[in-house]
């Protein structure tokens, strides 16, 4: 479900657009005249946004009492374009939440707003978000009937103090979710540690999931707390144990039995109080039926496990996800990047995506190492760092469709069949590849683009 929206009250278009760019496409916005408030529904937004109105303060504190009256309890936020003290001190009385006097920087507004936009949400809506210190809060996004259940799902897990195993493919996401499943538990104050099982050589293992007493091994000059002890109270989250060893298996399986560990060098065992959440791209059913993965390891994993969708499997989510990296880059690099040109944007939703969200993350962020302006073309992905390998996939798709028409003696149905395609998109790619029909016989080769390589730039 999407946040509850934020009213943008007499502001100018130019500055609504400049505040959901910097915003991104994960909240919503209402934007009206000062005429419109009672009659624009706005009861149910979470914030107001207000820009002062003339040069008398009184017109400005008229809009924000009636603004009070439409939603008593949402914060706002006063944008003043014309300094006065008058206003300022007029706004104080009233209460307003922010007060921004000229020259306004948009900026530090929209940083206002997200944070009062956060502070207010439902613990429905802040179970789509995962909080991040350093990068503001990680947005779990897509609007999709599968990621709608995904997240009733995920906070029923959270709320669970359970053993919890995240199933998906690789760029799925299960790093994010594992979090969320942290941040929306009863544990959410206490720490979050995760462990990569691939990166762990198994000799090192020991010491690092238990620590070591001082003058354990030659080395060890002091006494070392370890990962599952660092999470005592909290989440531990094990990253791909898909990779652990067989005897590093048995090892997180006493500690989850006994719910203690012991130290190298130790003697004394000590108690943790953790809750586990594992993560693995691997088919671990499979993995037990070889006999590569514990049994009873894998039964007390698996108390509640979350299947993360791959990309393919939600396509309705790729124009989301697209927007959300875009505006995340033009906040981070200064690029000013409206969006996709169409013929990019029905490409991109089309492509399989075998890297997932990681993948399309990837694509995005490469085209800003040289921004374009101001749309990503096909021209701009596939020149792109990433974008060998788009134009391999462009290139096959077009393979294929000449390959299913030829076969069909390009019968345009049995074709579409064939690619499990509707008639009218084998129409469009036709188009779309510049494929001529069966009486020319010709098939002209295209670029990257799309276009003839005989057609002149620009035609």
């Amino acid at each position: 479900m999407l946040p509850s929206p934020i009213a943008l009250i007499e502001l100018q278009p130019s500055v609504c657009q400049r505040l959901q760019d910097l915003l991104g496409p994960r909240m919503q916005f209402l934007t009206c005249a000062a005429g419109e408030i009672e009659r624009r529904g706005l009861s149910k937004c979470t914030l107001f946004v207000l820009g002062s109105i003339g040069e008398d303060p009184c017109t400005t504190i008229s809009l924000i009492r009636r603004c009070r009256e439409v939603g008593p309890e949402a914060p706002i936020i006063l944008i003043a374009w014309v300094s006065s003290e008058s206003l300022a001190i007029a706004a104080l009385r009233e209460h307003v939440s922010e007060y921004f006097p000229p020259p306004v920087d948009l900026a530090r507004v929209a940083k206002a707003i997200s944070l009062l936009a956060v502070a207010r949400r439902t613990p429905e809506e802040r179970e789509l978000e995962v909080p991040c210190p350093d990068q503001g809060p990680r947005p779990i996004i897509g609007e999709s009937l599968i990621m709608k259940s995904l997240r009733t799902w995920l906070l029923r897990v959270a709320q669970r103090d359970c053993n919890t195993l995240i199933l998906g493919e690789t760029g799925t996401g299960k790093d994010l979710i594992a979090e969320a499943v942290h941040a929306n538990s009863p544990r959410r104050k206490k720490p979050f540690v995760s462990v990569n099982c691939a990166a762990i050589p198994d000799m090192l293992l020991e010491s690092e999931l238990f620590g070591y007493e001082r003058g354990a091994f030659t080395g060890a000059n002091s006494t070392t707390i370890g990962k599952i002890q660092q999470a005592h109270e909290g989440t531990i989250f094990f990253d791909e144990i898909g990779e652990l060893t067989p005897s590093a298996q048995a090892k997180v399986l006493r500690v989850m039995e006994s719910k203690q560990i012991q130290r190298l060098g130790g003697k004394a065992g000590i108690p943790v109080n953790v809750r586990i959440v594992a993560a693995t791209n691997q088919d671990l059913p499979r993995l037990v039926s070889e006999q590569r993965f514990r049994k009873d390891l894998y039964f007390r994993l698996n108390v509640a496990k979350i299947q993360l969708p791959s990309l393919r499997e939600r396509r309705d989510d790729i124009q989301l996800l697209l927007e959300h990296f875009v505006q995340m880059y033009n906040r981070q690099t200064g690029a000013c990047v409206e969006g996709f040109t169409n013929e990019a944007m029905e490409w991109l939703v089309g492509y399989d995506w075998p890297g997932n969200v990681r993948e399309l993350k990837n694509s995005v962020e490469s085209v800003f190492i040289d921004p374009p302006h101001p749309r990503i073309d096909l021209c701009h992905l596939c020149m792109s760092s990433h974008g060998l390998h788009l134009f391999e996939s462009f290139a096959g798709e077009r393979d294929r469709l000449l390959d299913a028409l030829k076969s069909t003696q390009w019968n345009k149905s049995r074709a579409a069949e064939k690619l499990q395609w509707s008639r009218m998109k084998i129409y469009r790619k036709m188009t779309k590849y510049k494929i001529d029909n069966q009486e020319t016989g010709s098939e002209m080769p295209v670029s990257a683009t799309g276009a003839r390589f005989d057609e002149p730039a620009g035609s």
